[in-house]
């Protein structure tokens, strides 16, 4: 009989009801600010990756701009040379450039259609450019290197 009327006596029901939906939402909501903040930061960080190579690239190409970068005398030490040392050539990626003479390669570049022409010599350089992101707010900037090979044609028989 006591068994009964404790069954029967649903006094209080809502509020255990009420709690348990107020808890499930409140778990709702944290996870879905969690999952936002998650997503603001990967976003940023896919900025920061998309700006680094940018500015990699733009490094390269202020460089290929100018073709007194590939001029040899008096400017390589040692097979290298930073074009930003030079005043001429505007920087305004803050890329860090390096134009590596490549010496170890002879001839024309393969598929190029200069095979067997003996009235053309070829000069090979690498350009590594290094672009960094150039937002400061991050405590570990994303950083991207752009490399391309460059042949150069000059007159003469190698």
């Amino acid at each position: 009989m006591k068994r009964r009327s404790l069954l029967r006596n649903q006094s209080g029901a809502a509020l255990v009801v009420a709690l348990l939906m107020i808890i499930i939402l409140t778990l709702i909501g944290l996870a879905s600010t969690i999952t936002s903040t998650f997503e603001i930061r990967l976003s940023g960080a896919k900025r920061g990756t998309t700006d680094a190579f940018y500015a990699a690239d733009s490094g390269v190409q202020v460089v290929l701009a100018r073709v007194e970068n590939f001029d040899l005398p008096g400017k390589y030490v040692n097979d290298k040379y930073n074009p930003f040392s030079d005043p001429a050539n505007i920087n305004p990626t803050h890329a860090e450039v390096l134009i590596e003479h490549d010496t170890t390669q002879k001839g024309a570049p393969r598929g190029s259609g200069f095979g067997a022409t003996g009235a053309l010599g070829f000069e090979h350089y690498v350009i590594a450019s290094t672009g960094k992101d150039q937002l400061e707010v991050n405590p570990s900037p994303s950083v991207c290197t752009v490399e391309q090979k460059v042949v150069r044609l000059v007159p003469g028989a190698e």
